[in-house]
């Protein structure tokens, strides 16, 4: 409904218009009604109409000095005015103050129909430009963590021109002065496609987006900047000294206290472990893009300094420094491996394979990757030499799938050299049960690791593979085929027996006898309680109680 103020100084006019035409038929209410100019603009001052009808001449304050005033404090009200035929060279006036249309008295109501109509026409086109603009103001309002987002990833990616990085740092508001020293760090996730296999996608989303809270609220508090995701697994900080800091404190004491604290909570409150690369100071934001570089360049150096660490640019040495060392591998290696499996000799195996990646170490320019493809080619003459022996199975078949594919995604040389390591070490043992004719204990060498660990409700076939130096889907084969069982089947037949035991004294409380057997979650005990024997642990207790 638009609002109507109606203006003349005849009692008379003001009293037809309200009681003889249908204002609501076009959306109109009167808000209310004035004799004179100077009364109308004080009560457009109290509450501002849509439209004013206003007769041109009145004894105080005329119609067009109104009008003006209204056009210049209110110009979005609409303004009609009312005159006599006598009053051609007012009429004159106002058009030139902006009145949208006139009639003349007496007022002919069809006449004022019609006025209405384009007038209302106007207002309604107004009105839903008005909407639009402010849905507009609410999407780029919703829009703006994005578009910061989007800018951020610009600075370190390629770079924003200089011209342009002022006016788009004032419109997206953020706290970026253009000369001040900056760093950029990089917060890569260690194993990642460990920690992306275990979640859903919804999950998967959370932990990306409780990494980026947690990181953000600590270089709040120790610093100014903002980090964001730059890839999957990966954040970026921009990150520069607060006035709080300036001046007390050493930069680089700070900026390595605020990526301690990110590091350590990720992994207190997360349960992940992080490699955090760190910048030079640079000044401006304009070579935010090299800083990222070497923020990302650190990061990449964890396959030979290990994970779950800060790493800056000065801590790393420069190639140069090893460039007189470097050792390229020796295929005379191979032949080393080869005899040393033939024999059957774990004590020569591991020997050489200390000097491989002794060497590896010193190849440091090489990278991950040089590394990943010597552990390759040792792989491969392994399985080749395996076959030659006849020693091939089709369990070895399905470790050797699954060494491959973990060498694929490692990202350390200390990982791939306990993949490989692995399974040469059951090569050889394999090797060795070949010559002698003889089973391994493996079995009995797994029930004594679950006998001892079973409380341990993070035991893993994993943590069980390691003990026996073979890879988890060797050992988890080599069980099954021995004793018929699966390592997870009889890990659920010691526990569910030793919560037997316990369910018979009455000392012991629920909780108590799960906790104490390896679980964490009550209800789920209950249900594997119940499909191993029958009956729920309380129907179990009251039997033998």
């Amino acid at each position: 409904m638009y609002k109507l103020l109606i203006v003349d100084d005849e009692i008379t006019v003001r009293t037809g218009l309200q009681s003889y035409f249908n204002w609501s038929s076009f959306g109109i209410g009167i808000m209310g009604e004035a004799d004179d100019g100077d009364v109308a603009f004080e009560m457009i001052e109290r509450e501002t109409p849509d439209l004013v009808l206003t007769d041109v001449r009145m004894p105080n304050m005329d119609g067009i000095t109104l009008s003006r005033l209204i056009n210049e404090h209110y110009p979005q009200v609409k303004i009609i005015f009312v005159s006599g035929h006598d009053d051609a060279d007012y009429l004159k006036s106002a058009m030139k103050v902006s009145a949208v249309d006139y009639i003349f008295k007496p007022v002919n109501l069809e006449e004022l129909s019609a006025v209405l109509k384009r007038v209302v026409s106007d207002l309604d086109e107004a009105r839903a430009e008005q909407q639009r603009k402010e849905e507009l103001q609410v999407r780029l309002k919703e829009g703006m963590p994005l578009l910061r987002e989007k800018f951020l990833l610009s600075l370190i990616n390629s770079g924003v021109h200089k011209q342009d990085i002022r006016e788009r740092v004032q419109f997206l508001e953020l706290n970026l002065p253009e000369d001040a020293p900056y760093w950029v760090i990089v917060i890569s996730v260690d194993d990642l496609p460990d920690v992306e296999s275990v979640r859903s996608e919804k999950d998967r989303q959370l932990l990306w987006y409780s990494i980026n809270n947690i990181c953000q609220e600590l270089i709040d508090t120790h610093m100014d900047g903002y980090v964001f995701e730059h890839h999957t697994g990966e954040f970026a900080g921009i990150l520069r000294m607060n006035r709080d800091s300036e001046g007390l404190r050493d930069a680089a004491e700070v900026l390595l206290e605020l990526a301690g604290k990110i590091r350590d909570n990720l992994e207190r409150w997360l349960k992940i472990s992080v490699t955090i690369g760190v910048s030079d100071r640079v000044t401006g934001l304009g070579s935010l893009a090299n800083c990222y570089k070497q923020a990302r360049e650190a990061v990449n150096h964890k396959w030979y300094l290990g994970k779950n660490r800060i790493i800056t640019m000065d801590s790393l040495e420069s190639p140069e420094q090893h460039s007189g060392s470097s050792s390229r591998y020796e295929f005379v290696y191979n032949e080393e491996l080869a005899s040393a499996l033939k024999a059957a000799d774990s004590n020569k195996l591991h020997e050489v394979l200390d000097s491989i990646f002794a060497d590896l170490n010193r190849n440091r320019p090489d990278g991950l990757k040089y590394g990943r493809n010597v552990c390759m080619q040792i792989f491969l003459a392994a399985g080749q030499l395996l076959l030659e022996l006849n020693v091939q199975s089709e369990e070895l078949e399905a470790a050797e799938a699954s060494v491959w594919e973990s060498l694929l995604d490692r990202e350390t040389l200390g990982e791939i050299r306990h993949i490989l390591e692995s399974y040469l070490s059951a090569a050889c043992e394999r090797i060795g049960e070949k010559r002698t004719g003889k089973v391994a204990n493996l079995v009995e060498r797994v029930r004594a690791i679950i006998d001892r660990n079973y409380a341990d409700g993070s035991l893993t076939v994993t943590d069980i593979g390691k003990e026996v130096f073979l890879t988890p889907t060797y050992v988890s084969l080599l069980f099954k085929q021995e004793s018929g069982q699966t390592i997870g089947e009889y890990m659920t037949q010691v526990r569910v027996e030793k919560a037997k035991e316990m369910l018979r004294d009455p000392q012991y409380k629920f909780y108590d006898i799960c906790y104490a057997i390896g679980y964490t979650d009550p209800s789920y005990f209950t249900k594997l309680f119940k499909k191993m024997t029958g009956v729920t642990p309380s129907v179990y207790r009251e039997k033998y109680v």
